[in-house]
């Protein structure tokens, strides 16, 4: 588990870790980044359990600490974990069995991002819908199966190592390029809904862009490594956001009535997936869903289009 700045939610995800149902032997292993919060004082609380061991992690960086992590562990298999994150009792138990009855190097669920508040509930409804996410199972759930990624992952320790590890100059999407890596390398990654992790999403819009604009610059820099990676979904932001500048740029045309068609259709799209979610899940929260998709759709295409890619220390990615 690496940890930076996650005071609020690292103690109901070790704790999550540690109470779970599965008969071997566990270690949890937290990776600490010099996090400015209260992180460093709640960590050194629950290293009191002799199942948690800390380790540092000075650049903070998250493929950084989860190979620090590995290294320092012992177990045959490797389940990942975020601070973020909550594991059911069945988790690792399941995830054990599933990996031998699959034979597959990495086996994962869905990221069921569960909201406290009107506005995180509604980014969980959004993180959760088609029009939001597309067609990625680990968000959007499904049936059984050989998969491009799933959420977070418990995998065999022999696999990491034959790839290498996370790549580290690889700020975000290091699961999606690692699981990449290891599909190209002969391996599968295997998808069960029975692997669902609860997740608290961003709850301020300011946050969620911050976070979609990350994501759309680093698939950037993951596409640069392996172009063949690309699915379909990975573009509808950027064609979005390539369409929307389009409509502007009609406006200053002898055709004005062409900036119409974009915008129109993608408001209708939302008022449409508001109305949709409000009914099936009674949550008013999803009234919000018309102001949280822009928020994602418009950070990461920019983000993808546009976006400077640091990696820890600054260098340029």
């Amino acid at each position: 588990m690496p940890v930076l700045d996650g005071a609020a939610t690292v103690a109901a995800a070790v704790a999550a870790a540690l109470d779970q149902d599965y008969g071997g032997e566990l270690e949890v292993v937290v990776a600490q980044g010099p996090s400015r919060d209260g992180t460093a004082g709640v960590l050194a609380r629950l290293a009191a359990d002799p199942r948690v061991r800390l380790i540092a992690n000075p650049s903070g960086g998250t493929a950084a600490g989860l190979n620090a992590a590995i290294a320092a562990s012992h177990g045959l298999v490797i389940a990942r974990c975020d601070a973020q994150s909550r594991f059911p009792r069945h988790y690792l138990r399941r995830a054990v069995e599933i990996l031998a009855e699959t034979g597959a190097d990495n086996v994962g669920g869905t990221q069921a991002a569960e909201g406290t508040s009107f506005l995180s509930r509604a980014v969980a409804i959004a993180q959760t819908t088609f029009l939001g996410v597309g067609d990625a199972r680990y968000r959007t759930g499904g049936k059984p199966g050989a998969v491009d990624t799933v959420y977070l992952g418990v995998f065999r320790r022999a696999a990491l190592e034959r790839v290498g590890g996370f790549d580290e100059g690889q700020v975000r999407n290091q699961d999606y390029e690692l699981n990449w890596r290891l599909r190209q390398s002969g391996g599968t990654v295997y998808f069960h809904p029975d692997l669902a992790v609860a997740y608290a999403p961003r709850a301020a819009l300011l946050s969620l862009w911050r976070q979609y604009w990350e994501y759309g610059t680093w698939k950037r820099v993951m596409l640069r490594k392996h172009p063949r990676s690309l699915r379909w979904r990975q573009l509808a932001a950027p064609g979005l956001v390539a369409g929307l500048i389009w409509s502007v740029a009609m406006l200053f045309t002898p055709w004005p009535w062409a900036a119409a068609p974009v915008p129109a259709a993608y408001l209708g799209a939302l008022l449409a997936a508001a109305g949709f979610e409000t009914a099936r899940r009674r949550d008013p929260a999803a009234l919000a869903l018309p102001l949280v998709l822009p928020t994602m759709h418009l950070a990461w295409g920019l983000g993808f289009m546009v976006g400077r890619a640091r990696r820890p220390g600054g260098a340029p990615a």
